[in-house]
């Protein structure tokens, strides 16, 4: 599967006719799909490229809303463990669409983060937050680690 990010040492594995990737935030197994394709890909690009701290990363945070359940792909933590950014993945064959940001904003109602990313793998896109303004800024780039960090 071709993406717009770069490789990495991907680990694989069959198990009873379904292949498998290896999740290091997870630290296990889980079924290959190719939202997941990306998000491992993502993943390690944030570590091994931008310098974000493995142990402030985390993988399928669940949310509650009510009786609804949501779960968010990604989350940066800063150091004090109050959520920073959040990271929705989608296979490389799906358009990022409007729907895709209104999926995460609703997501940020819950963790009014500083950064929302979203990727397929072949576009990423990452805004950045002002709630001061009630605005956003879409970014150039994904930020490199330290420059995700505020003081609130």
């Amino acid at each position: 599967m071709e993406i717009n990010l770069p490789s990495y040492e991907i680990k694989l594995r069959q198990t009873g006719g379904n292949q498998q990737i290896f999740d290091i935030l997870r630290r296990k197994y889980v079924a290959l799909t190719p939202e997941e394709w990306v998000r491992q890909h993502f993943v390690h690009f944030l570590i091994e490229h931008k310098g974000y701290p493995k142990g402030l990363l985390a993988n399928e945070v669940e949310l509650r809303l009510g009786e609804k359940k949501l779960r968010c792909d990604t989350v940066l933590y800063n150091r004090v463990l109050q959520p920073q950014m959040i990271i929705e993945y989608k296979a490389p064959t799906i358009t990022l669409t409007q729907r895709v940001f209104d999926q995460i904003s609703a997501y940020n109602l819950l963790l009014h983060v500083d950064f929302l990313v979203v990727s397929n793998g072949l576009h990423h896109y990452c805004c950045r937050m002002n709630y001061e303004n009630h605005t956003y800024e879409f970014l150039r780039d994904i930020p490199d680690y330290p420059s995700t960090q505020t003081g609130r």
